[in-house]
């Protein structure tokens, strides 16, 4: 069967996922099944955490959005402590919709699990839509992508973070969606590009795909002028005033958080730039992903043969993506949390390239019988690792709970509120705690960057803003802690048999 990838951009009256042309009402009534699914999966992963130290977030920085949430419902301001602006939020947009909850006296659990779920939906639809350009001669498939989506266990386990994750899965779905279009709506694009910034700063990395597309399409050169004066201005409408927004609050025109992570984790740079690109690489691989790989390559050998720009500007962004984190911030830890937005376009791509190649199998029974193993591969895979990511999320969700939130709750009852309190995870001891704190890991405290891993210049900073006690683990500032006294050890029991240790509260000399 002769097909090409452009034909998808004549799709230009498609209303559902994996259509080409006016989609029937039943195929619309399958889509909206994903809404119900995504918030059964949600509450599955919810269910799990449950049963072992009740419902939480497997993530100490989701309490940190949370704290900023609270704090504009509640007074108005933009801050972590009340009076005091801060720039501690990498994603202002996500504080700014989990803020409603605050509002609606839903928080911190409920709205922020709505929305996640709704997030997981919104993913899903949009890679349907997505699959359906990719894939043009399969439009049965769509609706399976979507509920692949669904249920992949990255992609619910961020649903479940209470992290602003998935709402840029959506928006870097959104572009790719519009660069796919027969006539890119540019302007539009911009904007979605600029709005993606307020998420994550890492998404003005969607003008890369967005500039190729624009080169590479048809027109003249002043045709291309015009689309890139469409594109530059919605971006400009929404990154600029971000810029001004960090500015204002933190003297910086970037998050607090864009330089702390950095120059915590500095020392991974050290290893060799192909060990870092590699597990960068094998992090969505872990699950049905490993599968989707002859996929995911495949497509990029249909895009290059028939010359399809957009296709191939995705790929080539999700690779560029995660080359820039092995290159700046080559970390791995929560299951890649910060390659989780863009892991949803390397499974569309890998399941689009496994539809085309199936499609492109020889009429012989062999071949058959391989594609169809392929095919339950990936299934029995996928169901396996939703089931496995459960077991992950409820364990993360305990360490949180009995280590960061007990011992948050601690301090609360236990430390005089006038002292002052320096920790490396202030996210459940901000939003419990009520003390003022001191951030070593440099988010609320931006002061500490150029000296964040020096324990010795930590040492002489806590003496001189006369710290009362230290909260931490102890094997994270082994100097700092050497002589000191501990007055709580948090009583978790999760931490310790996964390799890690308790939480401790030290007086500080």
């Amino acid at each position: 069967m002769k097909y090409s990838l452009t034909d998808a951009s004549n799709a230009s009256t498609l209303n559902l996922p994996g259509v080409v042309g006016r989609a029937s009402g039943q195929a619309q009534m399958r889509a909206w099944l994903l809404l119900p699914l995504s918030a059964i999966a949600v509450g599955v992963y919810l269910l799990a955490s449950n049963s072992v130290s009740g419902i939480g977030f497997p993530l100490d920085d989701a309490w940190i959005h949370q704290t900023y949430a609270r704090s504009l419902a509640v007074s108005g301001e933009w801050a972590f402590f009340p009076g005091q602006p801060s720039a501690g939020s990498t994603a202002p947009l996500w504080s700014l919709l989990l803020s409603v909850g605050h509002f609606l006296s839903l928080g911190p659990y409920v709205w922020t699990f709505a929305l996640g779920a709704i997030s997981l939906f919104g993913l899903a639809y949009t890679g349907m839509l997505l699959f359906g350009k990719l894939c043009p001669i399969c439009p049965r498939y769509a609706f399976l992508v979507g509920v692949f989506l669904v249920l992949e266990w990255h992609l619910v386990w961020a649903a479940a973070s209470g992290m602003e994750t998935l709402l840029q899965a959506v928006l870097i779905l959104l572009v790719l969606l519009l660069l796919l279009g027969k006539s890119p709506a540019w302007f539009w694009i911009g904007l979605l590009v600029g709005l993606s910034a307020w998420v994550r700063p890492d998404g003005i990395t969607l003008l890369g795909p967005a500039l190729m597309v624009l080169f590479l399409g048809t027109g003249g050169w002043l045709d291309r002028l015009r689309r890139g004066v469409y594109l530059l201005l919605g971006f400009g409408l929404l990154f600029l005033p971000y810029l001004l927004f960090n500015q204002l609050l933190a003297g910086s025109w970037w998050p607090n958080t864009f330089f702390a992570k950095q120059a915590e984790y500095a020392a991974e740079l050290n290893s060799d730039i192909f060990y870092r690109l590699w597990e960068q690489a094998a992090l969505p691989l872990v699950g049905a992903g490993v599968l989707l790989l002859p996929g995911f390559i495949y497509s990029l050998v249909v895009s290059l043969r028939q010359k399809a720009w957009a296709q191939l500007a995705g790929w080539i962004w999700f690779v560029g993506y995660l080359t820039i984190y092995a290159l700046r911030l080559p970390v791995t830890y929560q299951h890649g949390r910060y390659l989780m937005p863009a892991m949803p376009v390397y499974f569309l791509w890998g399941l689009a390239g496994v539809s085309l190649a199936l499609s492109s199998l020889p009429e012989r029974p062999v071949w058959r019988i391989l594609g169809r193993t392929w095919l339950v591969s990936i299934v029995v895979v996928w169901v396996a690792f939703f089931l496995i990511g459960a077991n992950a999320y409820r364990r993360d969700v305990a360490v949180i709970q009995t280590e960061m939130v007990a011992t948050a709750h601690w301090v609360a009852e236990n430390i005089p509120p006038g002292d002052l309190v320096a920790a490396h995870d202030i996210g459940a001891l901000g939003y419990y705690g009520g003390h003022a704190l001191l951030d070593l890991a440099g988010l609320i405290s931006p002061e500490v960057i150029p000296f964040i891993r020096d324990q010795t210049l930590l040492e002489a900073y806590l003496d001189e803003q006369m710290v009362d006690y230290l909260v931490t683990f102890p094997s994270w500032y082994p100097i700092l802690v050497r002589d000191l006294q501990p007055v709580f050890r948090s009583r978790g029991t999760i931490a310790p048999v996964i390799g890690g240790e308790n939480m401790v509260v030290y007086r500080w000399r």
